[in-house]
């Protein structure tokens, strides 16, 4: 095991060093001459050149806009009995946040608890793995009456791995061996956490913070940590990174590293680059990486489209391999409410590890909020 762990932390500290040594390079850059300078002005205007290329392309995409093609919430809560039970379970989350943040003192009408609750129903299918239904509940309850910003959270912690603007349909804890469309006791376990988790819990530090103490999978006690921060780049670039580190007593490890690198102007569609890192105890590869290069256009209020290409692959006994690779589109939007929302994902890749060429697959998410 202690062998294991060597050999997986010496790509992890030469990725380390090799993030030093460019870090000290680039602040070393005035002391190295004109000519350094000017080759490194020279890649960043490169790099600056590429949303202009792309703009100039022709297309017959319609303009961006922020029209909202749905009715209000507050309008359609009466009209059909699923109208009236989105109401009734929001005003029930409502109600339930409030006597929760009354057990831990006096509340403040000016700031009152809160609740969200979002319930997802993921489907899948491609030729290999057939048709899968995955149910996935996440919630949350904030409770201002405590010193710090705590809030109570429940439901499948995977969704809170993920970039908050994840491009595509994504699961983390895919179960490749059950035959099962819908596998009840795998979506009770992962539905199943439960924690208090600390937000923003120290103004000295120089981004934002979540600290989670709960239980995952009925009987995984775990201690979260994830950091947070956002850099506003020159000519519209944006780069967001995120470090997130658990450990359960089940579990074990897991270390998640994700960063998005994008360049976005008002009112024009966005270029994005999103790149997540997994090392976790339970996987079977020593490292995972997941990559979506991909534009982004809003044609209405809540809208999105994207397509691009997607790379995936592993570091495994000192092997590093690109597993899959290809193209995706991703569509979504409001459906006829304003809290109910419709996404498509189709995708055309490959598994070098199964031995599987190129086939279609495709997902499609019914997201209620509430």
């Amino acid at each position: 095991m202690r062998q294991k762990q060597l050999s997986i932390l010496k790509p992890l500290l030469c990725v380390l060093v090799s993030g030093l040594m460019s870090t000290v390079s680039w602040s070393n850059l005035a002391e190295t001459g004109a000519d350094q300078a000017k080759h490194t002005e020279t890649d960043f205007n490169l790099l600056y050149q590429i949303p202009s290329w792309i703009d100039a392309i022709p297309t017959f995409l319609p303009q961006q806009s922020d029209e909202v093609i749905v009715p209000p919430m507050q309008a359609t809560e009466k009209q059909s009995w699923l109208d009236r039970k989105q109401y009734e379970i929001r005003n029930w989350t409502d109600r339930s946040s409030h006597k929760i943040d009354n057990w831990f003192g006096e509340t403040d009408p000016n700031d009152p608890a809160s609740a969200t609750l979002r319930l997802i129903i993921d489907n899948s299918w491609n030729k290999h793995d057939g048709y899968e239904i995955k149910p996935r509940l996440r919630g949350k309850i904030k409770l201002p009456t405590l010193e710090r910003k705590v809030s109570l959270i429940f439901g499948d912690d995977s969704l809170d791995n993920e970039l908050k603007n994840n491009v595509a349909i994504t699961d983390e804890n895919p179960d490749s061996s059950s035959s099962k469309t819908l596998d009840r006791e795998r979506t009770r376990e992962s539905n199943s956490s439960l924690a208090l988790r600390w937000s923003d819990f120290s103004k000295r530090l120089p981004f934002e913070t979540d600290l989670d103490l709960g239980v995952r999978s009925g009987d995984d006690i775990y201690l979260r940590l994830k950091a947070s921060r956002d850099w506003q780049l020159e000519n519209d670039f944006r780069f967001h990174a995120e470090q997130i580190y658990r450990y359960g007593i089940q579990s074990d490890n897991y270390l998640r590293t994700n960063l998005e690198l994008s360049h976005s102007r008002p009112n024009q569609a966005f270029l994005s680059n999103q790149f997540s890192l997994t090392y976790a105890d339970q996987q079977d590869d020593d490292l995972s990486w997941d990559n979506y290069l991909f534009r982004q256009h809003q044609f209405f209020h809540n809208n999105r489209f994207a397509y691009g290409l997607y790379t995936g692959g592993f570091y495994n006994n000192n092997d590093l391999r690109l597993n899959s690779w290809g193209p995706y589109i991703s569509w979504r939007q409001p459906f006829v409410r304003e809290w109910f929302f419709l996404q498509g994902d189709l995708n055309y890749l490959n598994d070098h590890r199964e031995d599987r060429s190129h086939f279609l697959g495709a997902s499609l998410r019914m997201e209620a909020l509430f």
